[in-house]
């Protein structure tokens, strides 16, 4: 791909509001350390990658943690099938991206940053590492930032291979340091026994491309948008049976028939939030809202609409998380291939419900005792679609009907 797109036309409270690379940089160093913490905690701002844990705490915990070094990591690892909002940003958005790493690094006294990038967006690494050329002539990074005596830091891109478990921060660090990428026992966390052994903050895409307009604009103000309890924006990846799929920017709180009813779903059967990890959600539940307090989600949706077999969706499901699954723990390793099996015996029809039953807690143990998100996870799916889908699952006349359930 030689040619970047860049700056379609976009509008969202934050995100994708008007900024000038280098503006908050400046205004961070003004305001210094203390000041950034307060109005990062005061926005109420929290990982946009689907943990949701407050960015200001991360900071501060490593900013307060010893360590000879300190590393900003940029976790670039989109993985999740039905997610692309960091590849948009990525593209379009650059300048958030790495003044947010920038005004990181600043703020906990890092002075290295590292994008983890997913290997399949090895397309964008030229154009990356030219935008951080310019910004090393620029001054916006590099030694003594902005004039500023001391403040040195730069940035590097790395390259993942494709490991969906990479999404995970600590199998992410993992590879970065050469090994494979399992998750590591926690506790040490990141923050203080992070990449290499030293203090280590790893932020998503989106979570670092607030932070520039917050560090201009004000916790106030960021949390004008949302709810009381999810503040701000988030972006969603819309794909699957709508006329209108793409990148939307849109206020925490609002609910799933509103989204639909932007992106033109017509005839919607499920909505699956969170990618193939995430929740599947009937129509019965389209008043539900899009909040921490609600359906939290890291920006994955995927809509089908009644023309769909939800039970080749399940299988399409359960086959991804059968081979993504690094093997580490017995919970994930064994638990997702019963659980596919229990999927094919329900499509063949060779199956009891107590041996679906039985199923569903399996799943349920497998959320409370695999090791990292990917198996506490990959039970979503399957405990919510046989859930909410039930009647056409398990009525033989539809099981082996419809088409096969995968995104457009």
């Amino acid at each position: 791909m030689e040619t970047i797109i860049k700056k379609t036309q976009r509008t969202g409270p934050v995100i994708f509001s008007e900024y000038t690379r280098g503006k908050a940089v400046r205004k961070a160093i003004e305001i210094g350390r203390n000041d950034i913490l307060f109005e990062l905690k005061d926005s109420g701002l929290k990982g946009r990658g689907g943990a949701g844990f407050p960015t200001a705490t991360k900071w501060m915990l490593s900013a307060a943690a010893n360590g000879e070094k300190k590393y900003i990591v940029c976790n670039a690892d989109e993985g999740e099938p039905g997610t692309f909002k960091d590849r948009v940003l990525l593209l379009e958005y650059p300048e958030l991206i790495f003044d947010g790493m920038v005004i990181a690094g600043f703020t906990i006294g890092a002075k290295e940053g590292i994008v983890y990038l997913r290997g399949e967006y090895e397309y964008m690494l030229k154009s990356l590492e030219d935008y951080l050329e310019e910004m090393r002539k620029d001054n916006l990074l590099g030694k003594n930032i902005l004039g500023k005596d001391g403040f040195d830091f730069d940035i590097t891109i790395r390259l993942g291979s494709g490991a969906y478990v990479c999404g995970e921060e600590t199998a992410l660090i993992e590879s970065l340091e050469g090994n494979r990428g399992e998750p590591r026992n926690r506790p040490p966390y990141p923050v203080n026994t992070g990449f290499m052994g030293y203090p280590t903050v790893v932020n998503n895409v989106e979570t670092l491309a607030v932070v520039p307009h917050i560090v201009l604009k004000g916790g106030g103000w960021f949390k004008q948008h949302g709810t009381d309890k999810s503040t701000g924006s988030k972006l969603f990846s819309v794909s699957g049976d709508c006329a209108r799929p793409g990148v939307y920017e849109l206020p925490w709180g609002i609910k799933i028939s509103e989204l639909l009813f932007i992106v033109r779903a017509e005839n919607t059967k499920a909505v699956q939030i969170g990618g193939a990890s995430g929740v599947c959600i009937p129509k019965s539940q389209f008043d539900r809202a899009f909040a921490y307090e609600d359906i939290a989600t890291g920006g994955s949706i995927m809509i089908f609409n009644e023309s769909r077999n939800m039970l080749k969706v399940l299988k399409n499901f359960m086959e991804f998380f059968v081979e993504e699954s690094c093997g580490q723990c017995t919970p994930c390793r064994i638990g997702n291939l019963k659980l596919l099996e229990g999927v094919n015996k329900i499509e063949s029809g060779d199956f009891t419900f107590g041996y679906i039953n039985t199923l569903k807690e399996l799943g349920k143990t497998m959320q409370v005792a695999s090791k990292c998100g990917l198996g506490q996870s990959s039970p979503n799916p399957f405990i919510s679609i046989l859930e909410n889908f039930k009647e056409e699952i398990f009525n033989s006349k539809n099981r082996n009907g419809g088409s096969n359930g995968k995104a457009r």
